[in-house]
């Protein structure tokens, strides 16, 4: 039995060496300002052009650390802890994801379900030991997860006893969506790396591309495809590799489906979606990898708001009309508009 959790996606423009720019005539460019730091169990790698004094760095990193301390479903002294123990909350983010999280969960037939938090700690994902759960005792949880659980209203979240939210599907992307704000705002660019989730902001001073690669599920090392992106953009992958354990010769991965109260499984790897804001491509890469290829095309028809990458056990790739022109490097075929 093992466990193994890696970054699904790296912004290889992000480790770049150097760390200064300089434009024609030889004068600084715009400063570059670097950081790293762990939070929402992961590493976060960020990049900033334009940040001279550092003080949109120091903000971001306090944005990132405030979300920590807040959606952590694992910190006994977080906002969401507090939920799940007295079954209502006030807190503005958990508001606001809970709301986007149940508007996503409707749109995708259920496919993204935030109420899951006691089936998975039931598998030992977020602990050292995983195992098998015996059917019984999957079914006997069935009654405190679904949607339906959740109500959100005048300002609220409530929850009745023995359900529990876990945000790890939107939090990353929202944090992302903050974090563009505030730089878009003070009109500086850069590229960060929230673990699996990148976000790409603005324009690189030398008006390049931004570069991102997927990752190959079965080689982590190496990238399947790489992709440019322009302006910004926010990319979210999700797989079965991230974190995952293999007990009788079957993998065993963290995203459940809520059907089956079980690990997915199908013929997916993973499923990377480009989207304009960051919590809905983290969101719907969750969702899409639960409802595998085809109703995932299908849900990006009648959408219409993402592009996206999926990722089959047999090395195929798929990707939507919309990154044929952005694919930098790797072969895939075409899904039909």
């Amino acid at each position: 039995m093992r466990q193994r959790i890696l970054p699904l996606l790296l912004a290889l423009a992000l480790f770049l060496t150097g760390c200064n720019l300089l434009p024609e005539g030889g004068s600084p460019a715009r400063e570059v300002s670097e950081s790293s730091i762990w939070a929402m169990d992961t590493q976060m790698d960020l990049r900033l052009y334009g940040d001279t004094e550092g003080a949109v760095m120091a903000e971001l990193i306090t944005v990132l650390n405030r979300l920590d301390k807040t959606l952590s479903a694992t910190s006994a002294d977080s906002a969401l802890t507090a939920l799940n123990e007295s079954g209502r909350t006030e807190d503005a983010d958990i508001v606001y994801l809970a709301a986007n999280a149940r508007t996503v969960s409707a749109q995708t037939g259920g496919a993204l379900d935030i109420t899951l938090l006691p089936v998975s700690r039931l598998w030992g994902f977020g602990t050292d030991s995983h195992t098998v759960p015996d059917p019984a005792e999957l079914e006997a949880l069935r009654d405190k997860v679904g949607m339906d659980k959740l109500s959100v209203s005048d300002g609220a979240v409530s929850i009745p006893t023995g359900t529990m939210l876990d945000f790890g599907a939107l939090a990353k992307g929202y944090a992302a969506d903050l974090c563009r704000a505030r730089m878009e705002e003070a009109g500086i660019s850069g590229i960060l790396a929230l673990g699996g989730n990148i976000q790409t902001v603005g324009t690189k001073p030398d008006g390049s591309d931004w570069i991102i690669g997927i990752q190959d599920p079965d080689n982590t090392g190496r990238y399947l495809l790489s992709l440019k992106l322009t302006g910004s953009k926010a990319a979210v992958a999700s797989g079965d590799y991230q974190r995952f354990f293999i007990q009788d010769d079957v993998r065993y991965c963290h995203i459940l489906d809520p059907e089956t109260l079980s690990p997915v499984q199908g013929s997916l790897r993973s499923v990377t979606v480009v989207a304009d804001q960051g919590l809905l491509a983290d969101s719907l890469s969750t969702a899409l990898f639960v409802l595998g290829r085809e109703a995932g095309i299908e849900l990006w028809r009648q959408r219409g708001d993402f592009e996206a990458v999926w990722i089959e056990a047999d090395g195929t790739r798929w990707i939507t009309p919309g990154l044929k022109d952005r694919v930098v490097e790797g072969y895939y075929q075409v899904i039909e508009p």
